[in-house]
């Protein structure tokens, strides 16, 4: 047995302080990802402070439009709620891509976000690896890459991130609220993840004792027509292959708009920006989707298991844009 301590916090002020006053202290929600990693030898925090009883479960429309959810919102509960279905369905199907049933009852919206990789050396201790030991080296390097990163990765890792709801937020520009020692500030979800670098350990830009209290969801009619797509080994309880969030806005059968994240090819969700600037005025057609992609991969790299990833994110793309404009082609 590993000793550690454990606190149950009455506010989020206290919450943070707690944690920012001890440098082995981690905030705990549901668990589903920290506890696994305490048991396997990756994570040994030395205090607990239990934050899954804080008032932050509530899904709430924001002034000016946008919808507010809190941090310890279940996934089940989001993933049903009727405005996330109706206005940012994206979202909900990628919520119910993610884990399994029993996991989504209990995973939080900060935890989903927060959650590590499942990169085998990292979750391996007796395996070199630096984000889990700076330093130390990457195993997967040299090693079984076909889970791994495509875009963004560098000698030091070249893990992927696995969060489904994280690739859905990212392409609907979610802000994330977050409380600190210094007091509270937002960040936009796609400057909250950082690519590997040399400090692979970091996966965000949080500090040691900030707190997601919230995400927020911004006033976007274009995502009422959106989708999410996730190509994986079996049908549920497995980690995105590739995966693409998309939302549309076509009038007259050009693409005025559009919003499209990666998952499963990069260290952090992957906002397709190249494939967006190559289809804003495009005719939405199959040819000029292709072109996008393509577009949008032209730097990818891959390792020596994984260059199906490279026409499997292609393919994808093209097929949750088809989808998304078809009824608008007929």
């Amino acid at each position: 047995m590993i000793p550690f301590d454990y606190e149950r916090a009455d506010d989020a002020r206290s919450a943070v302080a707690t944690v920012a006053g001890r440098p082995g202290a981690v905030f705990l929600g549901a668990g589903t990802n920290l506890v696994d990693h305490m048991k396997l030898g990756v994570a040994n925090p030395d205090l607990l402070v239990d934050v899954s009883r804080l008032p932050f479960d509530v899904i709430e429309p924001l002034q000016g439009g946008g919808v507010r959810i809190g941090a310890t919102v279940r996934n089940s509960d989001l993933a049903a709620a009727p405005v996330i279905r109706q206005r940012y369905p994206m979202l909900a199907a990628a919520l119910l891509a993610g884990a399994s049933g029993q996991l989504r009852n209990v995973a939080t919206t900060a935890g989903n976000l927060l959650q590590r990789t499942r990169c085998v050396y990292f979750q391996d201790v007796t395996t070199p690896c630096n984000k889990r030991r700076p330093g130390s080296g990457c195993s997967a390097v040299e090693g079984y890459t076909r889970d791994h990163a495509i875009l963004g990765a560098s000698p030091h890792c070249v893990a992927v991130h696995p969060s489904d709801m994280a690739v859905a937020l990212t392409a609907l520009d979610a802000v994330v609220q977050v409380e600190g020692p210094s007091g509270p500030r937002s960040l936009a979800i796609s400057d909250l993840y950082r690519l590997p670098g040399d400090q692979p350990q970091r996966d965000t830009v949080l500090e040691h004792g900030e707190l997601i209290t919230a995400v927020d969801l911004p006033e976007l009619p274009m995502a009422a027509r959106s989708s999410y797509r996730k190509v994986r080994d079996r049908a549920s309880y497995a980690f995105a292959l590739v995966s693409v969030a998309a939302a549309v806005d076509v009038v007259d059968g050009v693409m005025r708009d559009v919003r499209i994240a990666l998952g499963g090819v990069a260290h952090k969700p992957w906002r397709a920006s190249r494939a967006e600037e190559a289809l804003r005025g495009a005719p939405a057609a199959e040819d000029a989707f292709r072109h996008a992609a393509d577009a949008e991969l032209t730097e990818a790299r891959p390792l020596r298991d994984n260059a199906f990833k490279i026409p499997m994110a292609r393919n994808t793309m093209v097929t949750v844009l088809r989808g998304l404009t078809w009824e608008e082609g007929r």
